[in-house]
């Protein structure tokens, strides 16, 4: 098979929850150990950093990698979804697997996983494990799919754990309330093992706190150590005063940006303290240089400058909010957003947060689970949101640039499937 038959293939016998929602989740960890058992236990063979959360996991992540990276190691990345192309879910050093990779993988074990009939995030967890075997990377950052406790990547034994923060969001499979969302995150607490905990609520913090005691493993709240003497917003980023690496330019724009590097920064301090060389200056370089060493994309990005045109992933009311906010915040001559969701979301929390002093240009993404522009165009005018509906994000983004003078500010968001369409459409 080619490549791009193999991905088909992949998205054909293992739908990706990204495309189907509920059906393509898959609860336990029993074939994913079944998959680890059968390769040799490729986890085994490398130093993990493991990192859940509801919101900020993608943006944590990248930037540890790069930190790590700027300091002489081989590390590996392995987050979700994809934006553009399937291998971006498994970088080494920032560069994506090779075509090469994912088609060998596939021809060479399908004659034993098909039997399994594993989900497409078990099947791609366990292509990642044995890529950074076979790659030798001396550490990997793993990036929670979904929830934490019953999650696929949950086989490993990290050197810290890493939890960002708790809001509602596949609220169907983890829980209706914080506390039993919080339960299944804390899932990746392991005895003994550091875990840094970047936002809580009182409801948050308790059930962490007991999960750590459990496990006798140290727990540290970013919040209470705070690394950041101040944050500033700038039209380039954020510029940090920090109390251990002095002035930071943080290159990621968005409002969540100065909570994630909270964490982040927590998070090296207890890097160091298991072992790991990082120094002042790698850390600066990382943080102004993030997106370029892993490839991160869809963090309050600027598409083009007349009119400026951003995206951003953020897709529940946790990530939202902040966006909201920054949008509100903005000064130009009229704010355009172009927005779609996806229909398993909390959409009606989302649209009440969203600000009504826009232009909205209502679209859907190219995947099943995304809502129909024209009902989304219905909804969001129950919430005083108005705008024509456009079947592709390419129409309603072209629309939107042609209604605009060029002091105007276009938002393309509401769903990371949203911005993948726009970055594929780009990429074109």
């Amino acid at each position: 098979m080619t490549y791009d038959e193999t991905v088909t293939y992949l998205f054909n016998c293992a739908p990706p929850f990204q495309q189907v929602g509920g059906a393509g989740y898959k609860e336990g960890l029993s074939t994913t150990v079944l998959l680890d058992n059968y390769l040799g236990n490729p986890h085994r063979k490398f130093r993990t950093i493991h990192v859940a959360g509801t919101n900020g996991k993608g943006s944590t992540s990248h930037t540890l990698a790069a930190i790590l990276q700027q300091n002489g190691y081989k590390v590996g990345l392995y987050t979700s979804p994809h934006l553009i192309d399937f291998r971006e879910r498994m970088r080494v050093n920032g560069k994506s697997a090779s075509t090469e990779y994912i088609v060998n993988f596939v021809e060479e074990h399908k004659e034993f996983f098909e039997p399994l009939q594993p989900s497409f995030f078990e099947l791609t967890t366990a292509m990642a494990f044995n890529y950074f075997a076979e790659q030798k990377v001396d550490v990997a950052v793993i990036e929670v799919g979904l929830g934490g406790r019953l999650d696929c990547t949950n086989i490993i034994t990290p050197e810290i754990s890493i939890i960002t923060n708790i809001s509602p969001d596949h609220t169907q499979f983890l829980g209706h309330t914080l506390g039993e969302i919080a339960h299944e995150k804390a899932g990746i607490i392991k005895p003994g093992v550091p875990v840094v905990i970047g936002e809580t609520t009182e409801e948050t913090k308790a059930v962490f706190t007991r999960k750590a005691q459990e496990e006798n493993s140290p727990i540290i709240f970013a919040e209470e150590v705070s690394p950041l003497i101040s944050a500033t917003h700038n039209i380039g980023g954020y510029t940090y005063d920090t109390k251990e690496y002095g002035i930071i330019e943080g290159e990621l724009g968005g409002y969540c940006q100065e909570k994630n590097t909270a964490t982040i920064l927590t998070a090296v301090a207890e890097l160091s303290k298991a072992g790991f060389v990082i120094t002042p200056d790698s850390v600066r370089k990382a943080f102004t240089n993030v997106c370029s060493l892993t490839g991160l994309m869809g963090r309050w990005q600027t598409i083009q400058e007349t009119p400026k045109v951003v995206c951003d992933a953020g897709h529940n009311i946790g990530g939202i909010k902040y966006i909201s906010k920054q949008l509100q915040e903005i000064e130009c001559k009229r704010l355009r957003i172009v927005f779609g969701m996806v229909s398993d979301k909390d959409i009606t929390a989302v649209l009440a947060a969203m600000p009504c002093n826009a232009v909205y240009y209502f679209t859907q993404a190219s995947i099943k689970r995304a809502m129909p522009a024209k009902e989304l165009q219905q909804t969001a005018a129950q919430y005083s949101l108005h705008g024509n509906h456009y079947p592709t994000v390419k129409q309603a983004l072209d629309a939107a640039v042609a209604d605009s003078h060029s002091n105007d500010f276009i938002f393309v968001g509401g769903s990371c499937f949203i911005v993948a369409d726009l970055l594929a459409e780009l990429k074109k």
